[in-house]
């Protein structure tokens, strides 16, 4: 690695050399070659003078791409497709009279687009769907684990530290769907021509109109394909990169929520991400330990926010049948996108195999706000004992100001509970059995079990076979 120039931190970083790769030069321009032997085979099949030599002298040709001699044609062409062609006719004499018949070049750079964004949402959604699993687990084994919750970030009624966890859940299945969704519906660009009229198909096969549409479906075939998008410009819509990216967008928001609860759970010390025997938090202050994995998703997520903008301005800017604006701003956008997108999950994955929960503080600081909360509960319970419920509401009120303002104003533990104690009026009351934490969580254990039944078990089902497969290591 050369240390003179800007290096991509997504690749030398954060993300993982099997997402690195969909998008590498390699992989992008060997399918380029693999689109053309795809139209020539198909036009062979449909009638047109191709010969099998021409055909079989590309296939073996396909990975073995000359990229100074395509550089060089690119310096002198300007054109990056035209280069490669000229380059793999190089390598291929025989062939090089049909390679690109009748196509414009979107028909190799859409089409590959659409192949690449295939593999990259296949690998994202094995890795989502390895973090959703791992934190089902999580969640299933603190199912029952009762903590403070929170609205407005103040405390109130308790939860569980499972059912906490199935809010985060909830939201990355949703992103599944949506990823699932976006995957199921990817489509061919197929053989549309130079602003999707296929005017040089139909010219090449005589005007036979069956014949192009064949030449459409075959191609899209071959590609992996069921069908083609029904109409095009020179370009497919780039509404799909739009609707990809906000996916990518709406995984990146459910994964910024997630690190930032788990941020404000270790400002709490109830949680912590795991931290390695010699890891350091502070270069300055030697006794932190940082939240480091959980902040970098959040500037992650924060970067893939940003991006599924541009891919909408793209869409909105699109003149015509297409206009070359879009070019450059998608290879930077798109790729990247999934890049950090993989380097989230990476982390979160990492994060939630190693999630370090402190039970006892957790309890604590629950006990600690727990007398407010169990105020209704005490008041119900004194009047089926015989007390008068608007005495006692008013014991409870003044007693429970008195115990904030030793709280807040002189910085002592609640003392609440001593006071009502203390207080004739609730001596037949048993105050200490009313302040189990389980009888404040409702039915919070129980959710988590139906929602890991209901919703993850058919996750885990559906990708069994891709569960171990990703062992991507943080690299910093």
């Amino acid at each position: 690695m050369s240390h003179d120039c800007y290096e991509n931190p997504l690749i030398t970083r954060y993300s993982s050399r099997q997402m690195a790769g969909i998008w590498g030069d390699q992989n992008r321009y060997s399918t380029w070659r693999k689109l053309w032997i795809a139209l020539a085979e198909s036009q062979q099949e449909l009638g047109l003078e191709i010969s099998d030599a021409q055909i079989e002298e590309m296939r073996t040709s396909i990975g073995t791409i000359d990229f100074e001699k395509a550089n060089q044609y690119e310096r002198e062409k300007r054109h990056d497709v035209v280069a490669h062609i000229h380059a793999f006719g190089d390598q291929c004499p025989q062939a090089r009279p049909i390679i690109h018949l009748g196509a414009t070049s979107c028909f190799v750079t859409d089409n590959t687009d659409l192949i690449l964004l295939r593999e990259a949402l296949e690998l994202t959604r094995q890795k989502l769907a390895k973090a959703i699993d791992r934190l089902a687990a999580f969640a299933s084994k603190y199912r029952a684990l009762p903590c403070l919750g929170f609205t407005h970030l103040q405390p109130a009624q308790p939860t569980t530290m499972g059912k906490r966890a199935t809010l985060w859940l909830y939201d990355l299945t949703m992103d599944l769907e949506e990823l699932e969704l976006r995957s199921s519906s990817l489509m061919a660009r197929g053989t549309k021509g130079t602003t999707g009229t296929q005017a040089s198909f139909l010219k090449l096969f005589d005007g036979d109109h069956d014949k192009v549409a064949q030449l459409d479906q075959r191609v899209s075939e071959r590609l992996g394909f069921e069908q083609s998008y029904a109409v095009t410009g020179q370009t497919y819509s780039r509404k799909i990169d739009s609707q990809i990216l906000a996916s990518l967008s709406g995984l990146a928001q459910s994964c910024h929520k997630i690190a930032t609860d788990l941020r404000i759970l270790a400002h709490r010390k109830e949680v912590e991400e795991p931290f390695e025997k010699s890891q350091v938090g502070s270069s300055a202050m030697a006794y932190k330990r940082n939240p480091m994995r959980s902040e970098r998703i959040c500037g992650l997520s924060r970067y893939v926010m940003s991006l599924s903008d541009s891919t909408a301005q793209t869409l909105a800017t699109q003149w015509m049948e297409r206009t070359l604006d879009d070019s450059a701003n998608r290879r930077l956008v798109i790729p990247q996108a999934f890049l950090a997108v993989d380097a989230i999950l990476i982390l979160l994955n990492n994060v939630v195999d190693g999630l370090v929960v402190y039970e006892q503080v957790i309890q604590k600081q629950l006990l600690e706000e727990l007398p407010f909360m169990a105020t209704e509960n005490i008041l119900m319970a004194a009047v089926s004992a015989g007390g008068d419920r608007q005495t006692l509401h008013e014991l409870i009120r003044q007693h429970s100001h008195d115990a904030a303002k030793v709280v807040k104003q002189q910085g002592l533990p609640n003392d609440l509970l001593t006071r009502l104690k203390s207080d004739s009026a609730f001596d037949n009351i048993d105050i200490d059995r009313l302040l189990d934490p389980s009888q404040f969580v409702g039915r919070a254990p129980e959710q988590v079990d139906e929602f890991v039944y209901s919703m993850i078990n058919p996750i885990r089902d559906r990708y069994e076979s891709t569960m171990g497969s990703h062992q991507d290591e943080v690299k910093v």
